[in-house]
């Protein structure tokens, strides 16, 4: 028998029963007996605006899953790059595929000299690197006209191949800008993140040859932030695309949503609290505190993840792996003692605040040598393999333009009245 709910309209006493389809209920059928009269969720915590098969989260269960393949599997077994063609084409890829496509990526991470030259070097010395990276990105759309012709599917795949292959070398440009420092060409004789890393980092020496296990650490943290359902960055990008803006303007968009500190800002203040906290014999009297409601604690709890964030698992083993090459960055003591404190208290587990992937990337960040203002930029390289697969699902889908309602709270009609009488 098929799961369905019955709503009963008080005014009237008419009823409409509604099939459940994928855990939701389809709003048309509701509009049918109450039209007119809107769910209100402000900021769409209960609301599902989207139908997708890219990525399944269970926050009460701690599941996350691309296409069906279990985090925890890809992290471990598999590359960024990889998971990037998963998540836009649906399926792993053979190897002959994914020779194909690492060429591809490998051969497009070169940018248009005027963006470098008369765009990226155009910016103050002190900008922020998320700012460089959000302009310059929306600036692509001007160099690569043909990425309007969005239906076009050779187009498509082009523009595609194009922003998961530059990001790395925008962002690595603009750390570089913002530090005073020349711009470093890609290098193709390296893997994606490992070029990546010579962008970053490479002075003078005729060829940068990363630490392996820092490539790998980074490979792993790319895999983690490859895509996470429907967040406020991808439902920007997927807000936009559905104004069937090009790939460019919708990436900048989103982009622009994990600017945000409250998006993709979130490790960086777990780097300021462990700052502040700043010994071990401070981590109580900061616990207190924050049960006291007076400050919060910082990487712990999730808008979905109602268990341990199955990221941070993963990302507490990498760390110890970084750190055996980088040394133990001073601030990891401090935040494994208020992880075991905070999980040996009632107030946490009660309200099931565990460490999410935010808790230890920071440290990794930092012990790897990123200032804090890169973390952002960190967290939009491999994002936007993510964002691409949303914005060229909802085209498939021929998605309607988003349009929200609203209920309005202002003033009833009043008449107008002229400036000399007004009180």
């Amino acid at each position: 028998m098929a799961e369905s709910i019955t709503i009963t309209d008080n005014r009237t006493g008419e009823s409409i029963e509604v099939p459940i389809v994928n855990g939701g209920v389809n709003a048309s059928e509701w509009s049918k007996l109450l039209p007119g009269i809107w769910f209100f969720d402000p900021s769409f915590s209960t609301t599902a605006a989207a139908d997708s098969s890219i990525t399944e989260l269970d926050g009460e269960a701690g599941i996350l899953r691309y296409r069906g393949y279990p985090i925890e599997q890809l992290a471990e077994q598999s590359t960024y790059l990889e998971v990037a063609y998963l998540l836009i084409h649906g399926e792993l890829p053979t190897a002959e595929q994914a020779a194909a496509w690492e060429h591809e990526i490998t051969y497009h991470t070169f940018i248009h000299e005027n963006v470098r030259k008369r765009f990226m070097e155009g910016f103050h010395h002190d900008a922020h690197p998320m700012g460089i990276l959000v302009s310059t990105i929306a600036a692509l759309s001007t160099f690569y006209p043909d990425a309007k012709d969005i239906f076009n599917p050779d187009s498509r795949h082009k523009q595609i191949i194009r922003l998961i292959a530059k990001m790395p070398t925008i962002a690595a440009g603009a750390h570089r800008h913002s530090v005073g420092m020349p711009f470093i060409y890609p290098d193709n004789n390296l893997d994606f993140c490992s070029n990546f890393l010579s962008m970053m980092w490479k002075v003078a020496e005729p060829h940068y040859d990363p630490d392996p296990v820092l490539a790998r650490a980074l490979e792993v943290l790319f895999i983690l932030h490859a895509d996470h359902e429907q967040n406020c960055s991808t439902t920007a990008m997927r807000v936009v695309g559905s104004a069937h803006a090009d790939p460019y303007s919708c990436t900048a968009a989103a982009t622009t949503a994990l600017y945000g500190p409250r998006h993709g800002g979130a490790n960086e203040a777990v780097i300021r609290m462990l700052t502040e906290i700043g010994t071990m014999d401070a981590v109580e009297p900061y616990i207190a505190e924050v049960k006291a409601g007076r400050t919060r604690l910082q990487g712990f709890g999730h808008r979905v993840y109602r268990n341990y964030d199955p990221r941070a698992t993963i990302i507490k083993r990498t760390a110890d792996e970084v750190f055996t090459v980088t040394g133990k960055n001073p601030l990891l003591d401090i935040a494994l003692k208020l992880e075991e404190v905070a999980l040996a208290d009632d107030y946490f587990i009660s309200r099931k605040l565990y460490p999410n992937v935010d808790f230890y990337s920071g440290l990794i960040y930092q012990a790897m040598g990123f200032p804090t203002s890169m973390f952002p930029v960190l967290f939009a390289i491999p994002r936007t393999a993510g964002w691409l697969s949303h914005w060229q699902e909802l085209l498939d889908r021929d998605a309607r333009i988003a349009r929200p309602r609203q209920l309005y709270d202002g003033a009833p009609q009043r008449d107008y009245i002229p400036i000399s009488e007004r009180s």
